[in-house]
């Protein structure tokens, strides 16, 4: 290969990375949260340590299949030569130098972004308490009373207390441009911690593959004023849908691209009921008899009976 064919396959291969990743989503490189923008620092610092061990691997791999190519009589041949202790030195200290830079940063970072870690605020956090189902979003609101479907708002600056589960099979609760992914499990209560620097419009999603209607398990996070924010609270209280046990079972069942729908009067204690029926399941499991009843919400295995 000489050096005009070498230039043109590097610019052919540059194109091609292009072309493949202008159909990548990099939300996540544009944060609009003080969280997210913690996470894209450590990001881009972790990715230009790395290219710095492999940037120089590439170029010498292209260098040195072109200086010793088969052609190239003037290439100095060594056949003997096997041995540098620089190039040793090299091979070795630098990566591992590399590693424990990364090494020390990832330890500071992984406990200073802990998702469980309050944010530090003089302002009182909202809670905000999500439910993955198949295969839609259901946020409830305890200190307001009201709940959506695909949708949830808050203000700006104001830290959002996640409590997370699932009525469904495991998901992943993400806001790319907010940051920090966390799992959504049924019986089982996770933490977010979050927080919005700028209003706008985020896209949400669930990260992990949950059956046929995954795609298009989407929500909306609206970060607005405090204004903003309480008018939306109105309007989620001036729905004619009450979430009551009947209308949370109703909304269990598996649906597809549903909506954005708003709910009043929610039922007391509702999210600590869904966590409390496949905490029955898993007791009955474990000790061989069946629990108490947790709650009025009938449990999937009660489902499955009813249909039998």
């Amino acid at each position: 290969m000489n050096k005009r064919s070498l230039v043109s396959a590097l610019r052919w291969s540059c194109a091609g990375l292009a072309v493949c990743l202008s159909g990548c989503n990099l939300e996540v490189l544009a944060p609009k949260g003080d969280v997210g923008m913690q996470e894209k620092s450590l990001i881009l610092i972790a990715t230009g340590l790395m290219l710095l061990v492999v940037i120089p691997v590439i170029a010498m791999t292209l260098y040195f299949a072109w200086r010793y190519r088969a052609s190239n009589t003037k290439a100095t041949y060594a056949p003997k030569w096997s041995h540098s202790t620089a190039i040793e030195a090299v091979v070795w200290v630098i990566p591992c130098i590399i590693i424990a830079i990364l090494a020390t940063i990832t330890w500071r970072t992984t406990h200073a972004l802990d998702p469980y870690k309050p944010l530090e605020s003089k302002v009182k956090p909202i809670t905000i308490q999500a439910v993955s189902m198949d295969w839609k979003w259901a946020f409830i609101y305890p200190d307001y009373g009201v709940a959506s479907v695909n949708e949830l708002a808050f203000p700006t600056n104001v830290p959002v207390h996640f409590e997370i589960t699932s009525d469904s099979v495991m998901n992943a609760f993400f806001i790319p441009q907010l940051g920090s992914q966390i799992y959504a499990m049924a019986g089982m209560k996770t933490q977010l911690n979050l927080i919005a620097s700028e209003p706008g419009s985020y896209a949400g999603l669930s990260s992990n593959y949950s059956g046929a209607g995954f795609s298009d398990m989407h929500f909306t996070a609206n970060a607005m004023s405090q204004q903003g924010f309480e008018d939306w609270i109105k309007k989620a209280k001036a729905s004619s849908a009450n979430l009551d046990d009947q209308t949370y079972h109703a909304l269990t069942q598996p649906s597809e691209k549903v909506p954005v729908t708003y709910y009043t009067n929610v039922k007391p204690g509702l999210f600590d009921s869904i966590i409390g029926q496949y905490m029955g399941d898993m007791q009955m499991d474990k000790i061989g008899t069946a629990p108490a009843q947790a709650s009025a919400i009938p449990s999937h295995n009660d489902h499955a009976k009813a249909a039998e």
